[in-house]
């Protein structure tokens, strides 16, 4: 398993950086470059469940660490779903099970903030993970200073 981290500072206070994170239609904005029509639904509690979908409905099942926004969110993935069946016990899910993505948001000034991405990932995903970062980091980033 590989960690990769991930950094941007946005011309925009920090709420406001954490509110397009995860707002549905600026998630799908930021996050179209690891997959067109990336969707997220979260109960946001921790220990709940969390999805992250392709425009298909497949992806992974996620649940909450850590939450303390909008400064943090811990992200730690059990397993995939796919035609409406989540798995999270298969040999394949259980090599990469409790990988996590993590979300730190730093207020540097009230109108400026410093966002950083750790995932861990499997080496094969790195490259997927560097365009989807420094791409989607680029539109959030234009979105929160307009």
């Amino acid at each position: 398993m590989e960690t990769l981290s991930y950094e941007t500072t946005v011309n925009a206070p920090i709420q406001k950086v954490w509110d397009l994170l995860w707002s549905p239609d600026t998630y799908a904005q930021w996050t179209q470059f690891f997959s067109p029509g990336s969707q997220f639904r979260t109960d946001w509690e921790i220990g709940g469940k969390t999805y992250f979908l392709d425009e298909s409905g497949n992806g992974m099942v996620s649940t909450i660490k850590s939450l303390n926004p909008p400064s943090e969110v811990v992200f730690s993935h059990l397993g995939i779903i796919k035609d409406g069946v989540e798995d999270t016990q298969s040999r394949e899910v259980k090599e990469w099970s409790g990988a996590e993505e993590q979300y730190f948001l730093r207020a540097v000034d009230e109108n400026t903030t410093q966002i950083q991405a750790i995932v861990h990932t499997e080496q094969n995903y790195q490259e997927q993970m560097d365009h989807g970062f420094h791409k989607g980091f680029e539109v959030l980033k234009k979105l929160a200073e307009q």
